[in-house]
Order: C-alpha cells, then structure tokens, then sequence
C-alpha cells in the first residue's frame, strides 16, 4: 500500500541510479524528488518537506572517500535535525558507516541495492521520524498539561435555577462533539464551564489545551495555534508543536474568540473547516481532530452587523450556545460560593476557614459584583489573607459601605503627578468605563490582557 504522507528525496550524480530509484519508490511513497546534483540541496529543502534523504556518498569532486556526503549530512542535520538521512554508496566500509552514525545518518545502504533492502530501510526511516515526532508532541502536551494542572479551576458551582439550566444544557452539549460557544460577562465562569464540558465529554482523558486569543498578537497567532518549523522566523530555533495539534483527540479552549483580527479569522475558519493545520514554515497538512470551545463576553451578532467578526466563523463557532448568567442574576449562590472560596483559602493559606456573620453575608448578597464571580474569588482571598481574627471583617470588607476591590466602581481624577498612582487612576478609569470588561479595557488602555491583569493583581484591584 502506497503511504500517502510521505515525502522522499533523492540524491545522486548518476541519472540511471535516480531513474531506478525514482521508478522503484514510487510505488510506495506519495512525493519522490531527485536531483542530480548536491549544489542545491539546501534550496530544494527550504522549498519541501522532506521525511527522508537518500544521499550519495560520493560526488565528482571526492570519488571513493566519501567526505563530501559526509559533509553535506552535517549541512542536512544541522538545518533540518528532523528529516531522516540515508546515506548510499558503492564503498561500503563499518568505519565510514560509522562515522556517518555519529553525525546524525539514520542507515547506511551500500549500491547496487536489493529492492527489498532499499524499501525496508526507507520505511524503516520513515517509522523513526514519525515515533520522534510522535514524542515530542506528547513532551510539548505534557508541559501543557502539566502548566493547566497548576492553574486555579474550579468546581462549577451553584444551585439556583438559572445554574441548574446551564448544569444541564451542558450535560447534553458535552456528550456530543459540537462546537461550543460560551457568552457572558467577564468572570462569570466561562474557562471553568469550558474544563467541565470537557471533563464530561468523551474526551475526557485526552487533552485540554486552552489558549487565549484575544491576548495573542498576529505575529504570534498562527504559530502558538498551528506551529512552526526550524528556522521559520527569528527565534525559531526548534520545530514548535502547535495548540491545535497537542490537542490532538482532545478539546481546544479558545478564550476571548471575539478580539480576533479579522485577518486571522480567515486562517482560524480554514483550519476548522479542513480538520488541517499547516505549521510556520512548513508546507505539509496535518490532519487535526479536535473538539472546540471557544468563550467571549462580546455580542459576536452585533460584532457580525458591524463587520468586525466574520458570519461563516460565528456559524462554524456555535453549533450550541451557552450563556453564562451574570453573579447578580443568581444571588442565591453567593453563599456557596463565599463558604467555598474562603474553605480553598483557608487551605491554601494554612489557617482555620474564616466565619461570616449573617449581616456580612448579606452585604454581600446585595452587592451587583461587575466582576462577577472572578471578583468574589479576589475579595475572598484577600479577606483570608489580611484577616487576623476567626471572623471576616466587614470594615475589611466594606470600607465605604461597599466591597474593597470595586474602587472601579468610583472613576478617580487625575489630581496627582505620581505616576504609580496615575496608572492606577488609568486602570481604574478604563475599568469603569466598560463596567468591568477585561478585553476592553485593555483596548482602551493600548495593552493586551496579560498586562493589564498584571496591574490588576499589583493594585490589588
């Protein structure tokens, strides 16, 4: 059976042995080249993607030593340590052969070839560097996996009617394979539902690979999603396994969907429509089987109206639509989520859970919380940590008569020159003036949204 995914490349001065080879592996590879003459190697493997070089030993210049193909092996592995090289020559010797191991030769073939000989030993080339790849893309998952596992999810919590109806929605959604799009406002849950739809899912042992989109820049878009080979830019010193492909049988989160350019959404659509990636660099498909979530807190159908957001993406994006309701519009779960947040800390911080008063509890239960649930957390973990006594402090709590961290609720002005304090007015103002929306305000701000929870976590707000 012929394998349709490999490309192989022949290399030899002698036009009969490139005929016969060209003849002979033909019928079982897909993509067989040949080339007459080493000068341009280098050049015909920036234009393909090779899996295997079959190099002659032996050129005009150096007829029986065979230190040119030598020479052009270390060009080969120091370029492209990925592609098999099989070395052929009509002075076959255990020193030059081994010599050849150590620069990186995959095997050694000595000419005239017997067929069989030839294909095992391509086929042979081929398996390794499919296994290498194979383990360097469960090496790059596991250091994904491994940075999700340290990250804070948690339980999807809540009993009030509007959570029951998005617990079940969700039960349905997540035994199927369609493409979610979860909507709401900033810190409603939205990452934490994600990883629930996945656990329930019948993926649930194969990756989750989460990755926000709206904090990506176009110069890094396509290469954190799709990859990238050796030498594909600068910096690119190693071929780079994208989201998508270390995914790969799993799902993929892609957070903040809504801030994608429209220049990326074209590539983003292309992916999802072909199940194929093709990495930076690269110029071979690879076939990506993947379940998508993807999360935003804007209207994509106003964004659609408004030419910002393409209207085959949205379609492609939201086979099931989950929104995630607001803290304010379930206040009924605000004591579970108080009594769990100040137990986790409590555990964290190695100290006894706090107690909250009745009156504490419901001066909590009537605060609108623009941050949501993400803003509770905080309150949470700062009253645990900055608490002395056994119960949590409403003068702590509630300084003005209303949470310590929403200072984004009272738009400070610029009265001061310190420019510490300036940037925390800036972070402020820009908070309150898209009632608590992260990716917009770090649109107003001119940062992206690792920056600004940065200052968010060093102004404690």
């Amino acid at each position: 059976m012929k394998d349709k995914n490999a490309a192989i490349l022949v290399v030899d001065d002698n036009e009969d042995i490139l005929f016969a080879a060209d003849l002979l592996l033909k019928k079982s590879f897909a993509k067989v080249d040949t080339l007459a003459s080493p000068a341009t190697i280098d050049q015909q493997l920036q234009q393909h993607d090779y899996d295997v070089v079959l190099l002659d030993m032996n050129f005009t210049q150096d007829a029986s030593s065979g230190k040119e193909g030598l020479a052009i092996l270390q060009r080969i592995k120091a370029e492209h340590p990925d592609i098999e090289v099989v070395l052929i020559t009509a002075y076959g010797g255990m020193e030059l052969a081994i010599e050849a191991m150590k620069l990186g030769a995959g095997d050694f073939v000595v000419k005239p070839w017997h067929n069989e000989r030839l294909l095992t030993t391509v086929h042979s080339a081929l398996e390794r560097r499919r296994t290498r790849h194979k383990i360097q893309v469960l090496e790059q998952t596991q250091v994904q996996l491994v940075e999700q596992a340290y990250q804070d999810f948690d339980e999807f919590i809540g009993n009030s009617d509007a959570m029951q109806a998005i617990k079940e929605t969700i039960q349905r959604a997540a035994s199927t394979d369609a493409n979610i799009l979860l909507t709401g406002e900033s810190g409603t849950g939205k990452g934490v539902a994600a990883h629930t739809i996945h656990k329930l899912s019948k993926r649930y042992d194969k990756p989750f690979m989460g990755v926000d989109v709206g904090a990506l820049t176009e110069s890094l878009f396509e290469s954190e999603l799709f990859g990238h080979k050796k030498g594909a830019f600068t910096g690119a010193d190693n071929d780079q396994v994208g989201r998508f492909e270390a995914a790969q049988n799993g799902t993929l989160f892609l957070d903040e969907i809504g801030n994608l350019a429209l220049s990326l959404q074209v590539k983003l659509l292309g992916a999802l429509q072909n199940r194929q990636i093709v990495p930076v660099g690269g110029r071979k498909a690879i076939d990506v089987d993947i379940r998508l979530i993807c999360a935003t807190n804007d209207n994509l159908q106003d964004s659609v109206s408004a030419g910002q957001f393409r209207q085959d993406l949205l379609y492609r994006i939201n086979t099931v639509e989950i929104r995630l309701p607001a803290l304010r519009e379930r206040r009924q779960d605000i004591p579970l989520l108080v009594d769990y947040f100040l137990r986790r800390y409590a555990k964290k911080y190695r100290r006894e859970p706090l107690r909250v008063s009745d009156n504490a509890m419901q001066m909590l239960s009537d605060w609108h919380w623009p941050g949501n649930v993400r803003e509770l957390q905080h309150l949470m973990e700062r009253a645990t940590i900055l608490t002395s006594g056994d119960d949590l402090s409403t003068e702590l709590l509630f300084p003005n008569g209303q949470p310590a961290s929403p200072e984004l609720e009272q738009a400070t002005p610029l009265t001061t020159l310190n420019l510490e304090e300036l940037e925390k007015q800036a972070v402020l103002n820009a908070m309150r003036s898209v009632e608590g929306n992260i990716s917009k305000a770090a649109k107003v701000l001119g940062i992206n949204r690792a920056s600004l929870y940065r200052r968010l976590n060093k102004f404690e707000l």
